[in-house]
């Protein structure tokens, strides 16, 4: 017999076909199992732009792949439900897409990853986007973990590439954690300043030389046009670190000395925070979570901004969201998308304001509404008669303190009858420094101190645990490689003032600030002040820190 090679060429086609056909069949049994939809990728394009989202080495080791984008939404492909590192690449890409997750086969996954070599090497031109491998960025991380470090880098930096200053500058300031960076010429040199936890950092300072280099990237990337110098602009860019999109909003405004430039860092690992995770006492946690779970009425939260309001806000719509119910924001503007919520921004030049956005959204059917701010008696009016109407509604007011906000209502023009009915809760908050765990110092309080101490505790609300005050310690700053100056992070201070049937009706005689504050201690309100206080006695923050933020701690009106 003779040997035939067309043969068993067809014999290995079948074969490999066949075990093709196995492998499909088993990643639809997974798929089942873990009540995910199932793709053959032999039937569906790849799209190279949503590939760029995860670096192959790191698709490959999580046994994922990002094969279609369109805006927002991320289609990501997996093959291994149970892969840690894939459940890590997950959560970090839902901070910032709407991610649809499928089941694929092997052979499908090394489909996808071979469309790799079709993604051109990056090369140095405007795009709107600064991007920042991953490692890199861990490794600059690792080192630029504070101001002194970031300064050495920028300061010893000798690359003339202006790209590579604004990248490390950039780095730093994600490394840091700060929310803000500040370019600021002034006669001979121009400021470069971070603001860390609420304040502003020197860093280093440029040559108007190189300022004007690195002013003129900024503004290419940001999208503003370079030859404008004598009027403000705003822009925005993103840079990609790694799996995330962290996005710059960019102020350039005319100063004496030349264009000063203002970079916010709008970084969605704040939308990692849990409710647990703000600061909040456990006994003022479950007063919140009682709130939540009603139905309807208002939550409002008051205080200056910067004070971590939206953030609370936020970690407020994560706890209440499940897929049965609609929840809508109208926001000024959208900082952080949130999966699964419709959010709108308000666009008054177009007639979109919180106002008509709120009558908008509420014939959209909605269970929770968000309004990022009540600034006038329209939206108030509207915002409290939702409230009454089924809707649970979450909103911002600026005031001091959680008394004022019942008194701004009513100068607003709100009527009492309907405020007390329409609120539930009212919130203050401001944020403090907490000190670093690595350096700070256990001190012994002065007698001065102590005897302060001891009659703030003695004034605490009995619902509130009370620390022992025959063992009281106090915390100093330090200052260490892992911190600035002592201190390290942000959390929050808070006040909580339930509307009780008292107070509502106390709102008939359209009580001042004062009378809100005195009615609501008695009912067992503890101030910001005191929070701080209980912060303070925990080694979290100190007594200087809070009373710079809040005023001096006092527990009642007396």
């Amino acid at each position: 017999m003779s040997y035939d090679p067309y043969q068993k060429k067809s014999l290995e086609e079948t074969l490999e076909a066949s075990a093709r056909e196995a492998e499909e069949r088993e990643a639809e049994r997974t798929a089942a199992r873990v009540k995910l939809p199932y793709l053959d990728l032999r039937l569906r394009p790849i799209e190279v732009d949503a590939l760029r989202c995860v670096p192959e080495n790191v698709a490959r080791e999580a046994k994922l792949a990002c094969v279609g984008i369109k805006g927002k939404k991320l289609l990501v492909v997996i093959n291994d439900p149970d892969n840690q590192k894939e459940q890590e690449i997950l959560a970090s890409l839902k901070t910032t897409y709407e991610v649809s997750t499928v089941v694929v086969s092997n052979a499908s996954l090394e489909k996808a990853w071979g469309f790799y070599k079709l993604i051109p090497p990056p090369v140095e031109e405007i795009t709107g986007s600064v991007g920042i491998e991953s490692e890199k960025l861990q490794e600059y991380m690792k080192s630029l973990n504070n101001v002194a470090s970031i300064k050495q880098a920028v300061t010893s930096f000798q690359d003339p590439l202006t790209s590579k200053i604004l990248e490390i500058i950039l780095a730093g300031a994600l490394a840091s954690d700060a929310s803000d960076m500040h370019l600021e010429p002034e006669e001979d040199v121009v400021r470069f300043r971070l603001r860390i936890d609420g304040d502003l950092h020197d860093v280093a300072d440029f040559s108007h030389a190189m300022y004007r280099s690195i002013l003129s990237r900024i503004k290419l990337i940001s999208g503003l046009k370079i030859n404008i110098k004598n009027i403000a602009q705003d822009g925005r860019f993103t840079i990609h670190a790694g799996v995330q999109e962290i996005e710059i909003r960019t102020s350039v405004v005319p100063s004496a000395y030349g264009e000063t430039v203002v970079m916010r860092i709008l970084n969605p690992k704040l939308l990692s925070i849990k409710l647990e995770d703000l600061g909040i006492r456990d006994d003022d946690l479950a007063i919140v979570q009682e709130e939540l779970e009603k139905p309807n009425g208002a939550i409002l939260n008051t205080g200056p901004t910067g004070s971590g309001k939206t953030t609370t806000l936020y970690a407020f719509l994560k706890r209440v969201y499940n897929p049965k119910i609609k929840i809508i924001t109208i926001e000024d503007p959208i900082e952080y998308h949130i999966e699964g919520i419709s959010q709108t921004q308000v666009e008054p030049e177009r007639g979109y304001t919180f106002v008509s956005g709120l009558k908008a959204a509420l014939r959209q059917d909605p269970d929770v509404i968000l309004i990022g701010e009540i600034r006038d008696f329209e939206t108030a009016e509207t915002a409290m008669q939702a409230s009454l109407t089924g809707h649970l509604v979450f909103s911002t007011l600026h005031t001091n303190e959680a008394s004022g906000a019942i008194p701004r209502l009513l100068d607003m023009g709100v009527k009492p009858a309907t405020i007390g009915p329409a609120l539930n809760l009212i919130i203050a908050q401001r944020l403090v420094r907490t000190l670093c765990n690595v350096c700070k110092e256990k001190i012994t309080p002065t007698e001065e101190q102590r005897k302060r101490i001891e009659k703030l505790i003695a004034t605490l609300p009995s619902r509130v645990a009370r620390p022992d005050p025959t063992s009281l310690a106090l915390y100093a700053p330090k200052g260490c490689d892992k911190c600035n100056n002592g201190f390290r992070g942000r959390i929050g201070v808070y006040e909580f003032l339930l509307i009780t049937k008292e107070l509502e009706e106390y709102m008939q005689k359209s009580p001042t600030t004062t009378d809100v504050k005195r009615v609501a201690l008695k009912n067992g309100m503890t101030t910001m002040g005191q929070d701080g206080l209980l912060k303070i006695l925990k080694g979290i923050t100190t007594f200087e820190e809070v009373e710079s933020v809040v005023g001096k701690i006092e527990a009642t009106l007396d």
